[in-house]
């Protein structure tokens, strides 16, 4: 199994849309609402980049687009930064997630310098759960009504890695 990451482009809005609209994402509420509103979204990456706030990539399998993932460092403590990923139905239960969440580490820590990095998922989510759990992250607790997810609050999971 070959996972790469690559940064992300206008050209993949299609594509995330098709596995963003899928309805078994039910934790967390991320598909934008047409292929053109994705796009939109992808413009911004440049700009996000370049002021240090969002360092997003597509995750390629074998050199096929299956999904995205991302750091986006707090704005008020900038040596944090927060791992979030997508990953096409299909390939679920691969490893695929565990793979890109070890890349984004070593993004984190060794590029950008961060000193921690967290993991937020939905309590319900034990699949995130197990991914955080693989790649050495600690449960630090449970964050109450920390996730809007269509127009409802949930709580979430934070997972944390610290660079020793």
């Amino acid at each position: 199994m070959k996972i790469e990451l690559r940064n992300q482009r206008v050209s993949d809005a299609k594509r995330f849309f098709e596995i963003l609209n899928n309805p078994n994402f039910t934790y967390f509420d991320i598909c934008p609402k047409d292929v053109e509103a994705e796009k939109e979204f992808l413009k911004l990456n440049a700009n996000k980049r370049k002021n240090n706030l969002e360092y997003n990539y597509a995750i390629l399998y074998n050199g096929k687009l299956i999904g995205g993932c991302g750091i986006t460092i707090n704005q008020r403590r900038n040596y944090i930064g927060e791992i979030g990923y997508f990953i096409d139905e299909s390939y679920w239960g691969q490893g695929i997630a565990q793979k890109a969440v070890t890349i984004l580490e070593k993004i984190g820590f060794e590029k950008l310098g961060l000193k921690r990095i967290e993991i937020l998922m939905h309590p319900k989510n034990l699949s995130s759960e197990k991914v955080a759990i693989k790649c050495g992250y600690n449960k630090e607790g449970i964050m109450k009504k920390a996730i809007k997810n269509r127009n409802n609050f949930s709580d979430s999971c934070l997972y944390a890695k610290v660079m020793e």
